[in-house]
């Protein structure tokens, strides 16, 4: 008999949750593939090591953008490769699988999710939306009759919603996350600094002396570039007190889609989410003193949630328990109502 699997399909990483077992994979969604053969060499993490280092003929790729797929062979061969890790030959016992995705994913996207998962392997596949997969990851009981408010930041998109009574009351998902942040801290290199930094080289950045808020002690790291007025190799010293100017649109861009949202709510839940505050989950929910920041701007408490980059995949992964009342491929937990998580 196939397993059932949860699949968080981000576009930084891939997190794969087998029912009774929790998180068997956590890897880079990261491609390395031979141009001349059209083989796969390495997926995951030694694929991501070859990111910006590998010779002509191989080129080490993304398949996923903004949260949905732009590469779909690449994405196809990607999943069932995990599968394939994560419960054996899918073609001899074919698990169920629920892939979570971003809630303003198009009809075309979905189909092009479903397409490549059961072209995988996959028996049956379902859809989750994102901040619902988030909500129930990070412990809230989405299904009593009170507002909740969830803020996912992964690499590709960051996805905002309020839930209650089980579904999604209002959402609204831009694509504006850790990706963006990287290129943010790219731009003001170059631009004050006059050094051009590699994607992986900035994410280090990010991780290390990354913040939207002030920290108590600045922190400084050096990082390698190549120097556009000389040319050459250059080390220039990065304080995390310039982070903040670095992230100032993007994070902007965040904070004015959380208010977005907060508009659009009911009245009725208002009140919910100023007494059980708003959880950010997602990698990108790191980044040091964000949720000071969305607190600020929004006057509401805001926590980072426990474990909060593998809150989609254990939140997929529980939904596994309701998957005999989600219809296959569907995609709106909210026309669902389910019973309870």
């Amino acid at each position: 008999m196939g397993k059932d699997i949860g699949i968080d399909l981000g576009t930084a990483t891939v997190l794969v949750y087998v029912k009774g077992k929790g998180i068997v994979l956590k890897e880079p969604s990261v491609v390395a593939i031979d141009k001349n053969t059209d083989k796969i060499l390495k997926v995951g993490r030694e694929a991501q090591q070859m990111l910006g280092r590998t010779p002509g003929n191989i080129t080490a790729i993304r398949p996923l953008r903004d949260g949905v797929i732009s590469q779909y062979e690449i994405t196809l061969r990607m999943i069932q490769y995990f599968i394939k890790r994560a419960c054996g030959n899918p073609f001899l016992f074919k698990p169920r699988v629920i892939i979570c995705v971003p809630s303003g994913i198009t009809e075309v996207e979905e189909r092009a999710v479903v397409d490549a998962a059961t072209q995988a392997g996959a028996k049956r596949t379902y859809l989750i939306e994102e901040p619902v997969a988030a909500a129930i990851g990070a412990g809230i009981d989405i299904s009593r009759p009170e507002g909740h408010m969830v803020v996912d930041i992964g690499g590709g998109t960051t996805d905002i919603a309020v839930t209650s009574l089980g579904g999604v009351v209002v959402s609204e998902s831009i694509k504006v996350a850790g990706d963006k942040f990287d290129e943010a801290i790219i731009r003001y290199v170059r631009r004050k600094h006059k050094v051009l930094i590699g994607e992986r080289t900035a994410e280090e950045i990010k991780i290390k002396v990354g913040s939207a808020w002030p920290h108590d002690e600045p922190k400084v790291i050096e990082v390698k570039g190549r120097c556009l007025i000389q040319g050459l190799p250059r080390v220039v010293r990065i304080s995390s007190t310039e982070i903040p100017d670095a992230l100032e649109e993007p994070l902007t861009a965040i904070a004015e889609a959380v208010c977005s949202v907060i508009e659009r709510t009911p009245p009725e839940l208002i009140g919910d989410i100023l007494y059980n505050g708003i959880v950010m989950t997602g990698g990108g929910s790191l980044l040091h003193g964000l949720d000071k920041l969305i607190a600020g701007v929004t006057g509401i408490k805001t926590m980072v949630a426990d474990k909060a980059v593998s809150c989609v995949a254990v939140g997929t992964g529980k939904s596994l328990d309701h998957i005999s009342v989600i219809p296959e491929g569907a995609i709106n937990l909210s026309r669902q109502r389910l019973s309870r998580y």
